[in-house]
């Protein structure tokens, strides 16, 4: 209480003079008693294949918890605005397939899941690999391939991993099978933990990813296959390129949930469903989210010529993930709108910081390029561009 006056005298004694820190003083102290600590909000109830019960209706947000999301989404989503940014200034190079409008998704099923659970996906990996634990500093650092990068700039936008994620897969549809692999370690290992493995619209009529779903409901894996939807595979339309649309289907005989991916809450509440199943010994189960990308597929692609760009604004104005959620917390006062602005403020420089770093850092140099070959150290020489330049592995 003493600590509370103080402050308060604090705010007075500073006057108009210091108008604006008295301002973020006051919001400091609302958030000691004032602000609504826990809310419920009805989400949208998911379709089912296979299942009698789905998903909570219901899904109860902490204000801690919807900061941390909020915080995470608009991360995302600077981290890919300035990567936009440094591609077209041509600092960053090659492919790059941006995820601007999916945060959700990634967000909604790191909530869901343990830390120590798995994830894989496809190329579109750079929010995954922020939610699975790599800072916005190594993640821009490798898209500009520099050796502070999370793959010491060797990787790029495609190939990035960290403990318990497995990239970042360039070849289309190749990371399900091995999502499937991973589930089956899990277990024959035996230590309760769950595979998500994620797909887009576009791969998912490859013939292995229905191996994969043979072999795992044979085997009654614990995996999360996911298809994220976001409406066009490159620059095909879902109508055009599969003659059944409903993905959460596609799995015949293992169960199915088509999902809300814009919203955050949708997403978490049927990710802790399907991670229960899979851990409860009930094999796999395939999920959809429908979600929607505002960028085109790659920076080679201006995202325009197959869509309207008033199609892309109606579901920004409708639909955003980030805006939904600062909304529903602002309009049950679990946050004030000078705080979330601070949260702003606080992430652009992080990402400014960030983007600084990875144009300053240098590249790795020539010696490292045939290192980390193998996860041992063999004694091996590869030969270069000529016969007479040889190049060290060491790992």
């Amino acid at each position: 209480m003493q600590n509370m006056l103080t402050l308060i005298s604090n705010v007075f004694r500073l006057g108009n003079a210091s108008k604006n820190v008295g301002a973020r003083m006051v919001v400091s102290s609302r958030s000691f008693a004032d602000f609504t600590p826990q809310a419920s909000f009805d989400i949208k109830k998911c379709e089912l294949h296979r299942l009698v019960e789905g998903p909570s209706v219901t899904a109860v947000l902490t204000r801690e918890q919807g900061l941390q999301y909020y915080r995470t989404m608009q991360t995302m989503r600077r981290m890919e605005l300035k990567a936009d940014q440094l591609y077209k200034q041509k600092i960053i190079r090659g492919f790059c397939h941006l995820y601007d409008g999916q945060e959700a998704c990634a967000m909604g099923i790191e909530a869901g899941i343990n830390p120590t659970d798995h994830l894989i996906t496809a190329y579109r990996a750079h929010g995954y690999t922020f939610t699975r634990g790599v800072s916005v500093r190594e993640i821009l650092a490798e898209l500009t391939g520099r050796r502070g990068g999370v793959a010491k700039g060797k990787g790029g936008s495609m190939h990035m991993y960290a403990k318990h994620f497995y990239g970042g897969n360039g070849i289309v549809g190749a990371q399900v099978p091995l999502g499937a692999g991973v589930a089956l370690a899990c277990q024959y290992q035996g230590n309760n933990q769950v595979c998500v493995a994620l797909y887009g619209d576009g791969a998912a009529n490859q013939g292995q990813i229905f191996e994969s779903f043979n072999m795992a409901a044979l085997w009654k894996l614990p995996c999360i296959f996911i298809c994220e939807n976001n409406k066009f595979g490159m620059g095909t339309s879902v109508e055009r390129s599969s003659a059944s649309t409903e993905y959460f289907k596609r799995g015949d005989y293992i169960p199915g949930i088509k999902v809300d991916g814009m919203d955050v809450l949708c997403v978490r509440e049927a990710i802790k469903f399907a991670a229960d199943h899979c851990r409860a010994g009930k094999g796999p189960i395939v999920m959809e989210l429908e979600t929607y990308r505002y960028h085109g597929h790659s920076m080679s692609d201006p995202g325009v010529s197959y869509r309207s760009r008033e199609e892309i604004q109606e579901v920004r104005s409708k639909s955003d993930p980030i805006t939904m959620l600062k909304e529903r917390m602002l309009s049950n006062n679990m946050a004030s709108v000078e705080e979330i602005k601070e949260i702003d403020v606080e992430i652009r420089k992080v990402i400014e910081d960030a983007a600084q770093f990875a144009i300053s850092d240098p590249e790795p140099p020539l010696d490292d390029l045939c290192n980390h070959i193998f996860a041992n150290n063999p004694p091996m020489e590869v030969r270069g561009t000529n016969p007479w330049v040889k190049l060290k592995s060491v790992s």
